[in-house]
């Protein structure tokens, strides 16, 4: 029963949610990359099917699932085209309102309801805004319900996208869910160049990589001795500069001037004799 509940439920991503949603599969025959149409909070909406065969036990078991409906067909792919349209012709509005009523504001994107009974003006700024006349405008011009949300620039990068310096798509928009706080402390201890430049992302905030790979960091250097310690070796004395978790060494400077790699099974019989 658990393999075929398990066999029951697919991801899908949606094109303007970075996140991958769970959904039970309702005997609709469809498979990973096909388009399907499902519920979900915002009304009925079009996405596709990117993962298959989940564990229940994941991380949406909160709660109960929403279903597929069925494949997409000509109707629904049209109303999406027609939904995204909306959002453009959305957008382009509430900018000419935005320098019309000069607000300091920066305006990023806009999300209709699959349903088309609400949308979402996401928008960075920095103190408050007064919106309300912008508000009523809009929802005059667009005869739906608006609300305006203000966002940080992590969660703007998640909404725009775009490419990290690893020359992949940003984790934000990839495949993170939420964002964990990221310190120094995390650069520190992958021996990374503390420069600005080097550890931001295109956020300007500390790159979310250095969270999740921290823990790797940490594990495969925990039998390593740390930068600055003291070492004692069959070539005599000396000091460690640099570690190089994933092979498993560090380089070593010796009283003399020289530098040397040394792994970790030199140095355990080493510190044993």
């Amino acid at each position: 029963m658990a393999e075929e509940i398990a066999h029951e439920i697919v991801g899908v991503r949606f094109e303007d949610m970075p996140n991958t949603y769970l959904f039970f599969r309702n005997q609709v025959n469809a498979r990973v990359g096909d388009l399907v149409l499902a519920e979900t909070e915002r009304g009925n909406g079009v996405g596709m099917i990117v993962r298959d065969n989940l564990d229940p036990k994941g991380s949406d078991s909160r709660g109960t699932l929403k279903k597929i409906l069925r494949k997409a067909n000509d109707k629904d792919l049209q109303a999406e085209r027609e939904r995204r349209d909306l959002e453009r012709k959305a957008f382009e509005l509430c900018s000419q309102k935005e320098r019309q009523y000069r607000l300091e504001m920066h305006l990023v994107d806009v999300q209709y309801f699959y349903d088309r009974t609400k949308a979402i003006f996401y928008f960075t700024a920095d103190g408050r805004v007064d919106f309300r006349e912008l508000v009523k405008e809009l929802a005059r011009a667009l005869n739906t319900r608006i609300e305006m949300r203000q966002i940080g620039v992590r969660d703007k990068a998640k909404l725009v996208g775009g490419m990290g310096s690893c020359g992949r798509e940003l984790c934000c928009k990839s495949f993170l869910r939420d964002f964990e706080p990221v310190s120094v402390r995390m650069a520190k201890d992958q021996n990374l160049t503390l420069n600005p430049s080097k550890i931001s992302g295109v956020c300007g905030r500390l790159m979310c990589c250095l969270t999740f790979e921290h823990g790797i960091y940490k594990d495969l250097s925990r039998d390593l001795p740390k930068c600055g310690k003291k070492v004692q070796l069959s070539e005599g004395k000396g000091k460690v500069t640099r570690q190089n978790p994933f092979e498993g060494t560090v380089m070593v400077e010796m009283e003399d001037g020289r530098e040397i790699e040394v792994d970790r099974d030199t140095l355990k019989k080493n510190s044993s004799s």
